[in-house]
């Protein structure tokens, strides 16, 4: 029985992907030989991305995993890790069920409304995602709670608890707000999903001014369904977890390692491109080195690397793809700042080649220090390794000729990716041998998206209340006043988001800190395209920075070492990549001058 509803559950979700695909293809075929386009295509793509964000949130709480802050992550292998869970779950379910109540208020106005997307098919319909989503989460989190049929019971506390203050708001109106944000931050430190951190805020402080939970489901719906881009997320993201299935990491290391292992490094320099290559299309760095970790370590200590370099190199090299082409977070961030998404890809390809570049170079060092073995250049083995990985060395021209070239928009070059990846995998080289095996790999994208969706669906409440209580005016005015050099400021931007990256998902840290700092940098006349890459490129180096980096947390799992044993593994690493930092954010040359060769900025 529980079976057949996860099939279903993941089917449903495999369907509204589908419909995402699908429809910006049409588009490409039908404007592009008969001079018109489907109609309603853009916003029921933008709907149905709705559904692959509430579906695929609800599939990460059935798998345990919403995005969390580090201190969850660290907590989760302490003696205090079952109370806290259970804490944690009891908050969370709370939040969940307080915003599945909104979206049932949301359904009926919707209703009533008599709106419609396109076509004759009523908003309400496509609403009742949001309600059923956060329930089924509400639900799941109960379930997770413990494996003690009891505390199960007693966690139903939560949702009992959030359904009543959705149905009496007026307990919250006029009362201090002080007690219920501690207790969510309390939560969210133990480890309730991020969502839940962002989401309660935002519902105490509107609510305590006489706000019901419908007005945060008004804008979660105004945000996911109000972006053409936001769809190239779930598309991006299914891309990479097709690539990154089956074969294509041997095919492509075997490809690396024929163009560079004659070289002092060569086989380092190719597990780093590699890695690069495999967390720009998945979008977390966490991914690659679960992925790849276990195939990529055994390599490099077959050939003479010691163990501890060749740990921290492994976790380092995680976050380098971060700031190259097809990025999620780079996405992300133009959708979040309203700059262009192929501004952001050009601006970043400079600063992430300079941070892949400096590791190399270190990594040639090492090699030559420990007289690491190399692999011989042979004219055959490379010609014969670049056409084997051919389908993967594709896929990246694919979309950036599309979209630069001008013959698709990015919804389209994304959905071109889901499908050429879908492709390549299915039928050219069967690693995915059956549907079950695709319904399998989309669950997965899906949960990814869907908990980076849920945090923008919800975060975007709190972003309203900070604007409309002038946070980020106040925050301009004490900056302008108190830091009077760009560069000053650019020091403490950095330190700041360093701290953040460390505690915070980047794609939490992006939806919650970017309203906030765009106008302070726009202040101090920093270009926006050079203030996402110092953004991203800070968070990228948050991953690694001691003690609750994730990079740090995920490679000790991955490869049973100790925490504090991988974090001084590491240490070399994150003081070269804090080098590179440095200089893309104060050589603005690195990030504008491709743009400037492009003429797209003056």
């Amino acid at each position: 029985m529980k079976q057949t509803a996860v099939r279903i559950e993941n089917s449903v979700a495999l369907l509204a992907m589908a419909g995402i695909i699908v429809l910006p293809l049409g588009e490409i075929v039908l404007r592009k030989w008969f001079a018109t386009g489907i109609p309603g295509a853009a916003p029921f793509a933008q709907h149905l991305t709705m559904w692959v964000g509430m579906l695929g949130a609800a599939i990460a709480a059935r798998d345990g995993k919403l995005l969390t802050l580090a201190t969850g992550e660290f907590l989760a292998h302490s003696r205090t890790a079952h109370a806290a869970k259970f804490i944690a779950a009891v908050v969370g379910s709370a939040v969940s069920a307080l915003f599945a109540v909104g979206g049932l208020n949301l359904v009926k106005i919707d209703r009533m409304d008599a709106s419609e997307i396109a076509a004759g098919v009523p908003v309400w319909v496509a609403d009742l995602v949001l309600p059923f989503g956060f329930a089924l989460i509400a639900l799941r989190l109960v379930w997770n709670a413990s494996t003690n049929r009891i505390l199960r019971a007693i966690a139903l506390i939560g949702p009992v608890a959030g359904y009543w203050l959705a149905t009496h708001p007026e307990l919250l109106d006029g009362q201090p707000v002080l007690p219920w944000l501690g207790l969510v931050i309390f939560a969210a430190i133990l480890g309730a999903p991020i969502f839940v951190l962002l989401g309660g805020a935002a519902a105490v402080l509107f609510m305590a001014q006489g706000s019901k939970p419908t007005v945060l489901m008004i804008t979660a719906y105004q945000e996911l369904t109000g972006s053409a881009g936001l769809a190239t997320i779930p598309l991006f993201t299914l891309a990479g977890y097709l690539l990154a299935e089956g074969r294509s990491s041997e095919r492509l290391l075997r490809m690396f390692r024929a163009l560079a292992g004659w070289m002092p490094g060569g086989t380092a320099v190719a597990c780093i491109a590699l890695c690069a290559f495999f967390t720009l299309l998945t979008g977390g760095s966490g991914v690659t080195i679960l992925a790849l970790g276990g195939l990529l370590l055994p390599a490099m200590l077959k050939e003479g690397y010691r163990e501890r370099f060749s740990i921290g190199l492994l976790t380092a090299s995680g976050s380098l793809g971060l700031l190259f082409p097809m990025s999620l977070p780079l996405i992300l961030y133009s959708i979040i700042a309203n700059i262009a998404m192929e501004d952001l890809f050009i601006g970043g390809l400079l600063p992430g080649m300079l941070m892949l570049g400096m590791l190399a170079a270190y990594s040639v060092r090492e090699a030559i220090r420990t007289k690491a073995a190399r692999t011989p250049f042979l004219v055959r083995e490379a010609a014969a390794s670049m056409w084997n990985a051919k389908w993967e060395i594709g896929l990246p021209v694919v979309v950036m000729v599309s979209l630069l070239g001008g013959y698709a928009t990015p919804v389209e070059s994304a959905a071109l990716a889901a499908l050429y990846a879908f492709i390549m995998q299915r039928f050219v080289h069967r690693d995915l041998p059956a549907m079950r095996d695709v319904v399998r790999v989309t669950a997965d994208s899906v949960g990814l998206v869907g908990g980076v969706l849920v945090i923008l669906a919800v975060a975007v409440g709190l972003t309203n209340y900070m604007v409309n209580a002038q946070v980020p005016d106040a925050l301009i005015g004490w900056t302008t006043t108190h830091v009077q050099s760009p560069l000053m400021f650019l020091l403490a931007l950095n330190v700041f988001l360093l701290v953040v990256g460390s505690l915070m998902d980047i794609f939490s840290a992006i939806v919650v800190v970017v309203p906030l700092i765009s106008g302070v940098a726009a202040a101090y006349g920093i270009h926006p395209v050079h203030l996402g890459v110092i953004f991203v490129a800070n968070l990228e180096l948050g991953y690694l920075h001691p003690p609750l980096g994730l990079n740090l947390l995920l490679a000790s799992v991955r490869f049973k070492k100790p925490v504090l044993e991988v974090m001084w593994a590491t240490i070399p690493m994150i003081i070269i990549l804090a080098i590179g930092v440095l200089l893309v954010t104060y050589v603005p040359w690195f990030t504008l001058a491709p743009l400037e060769w492009l003429g797209r900025v003056q």
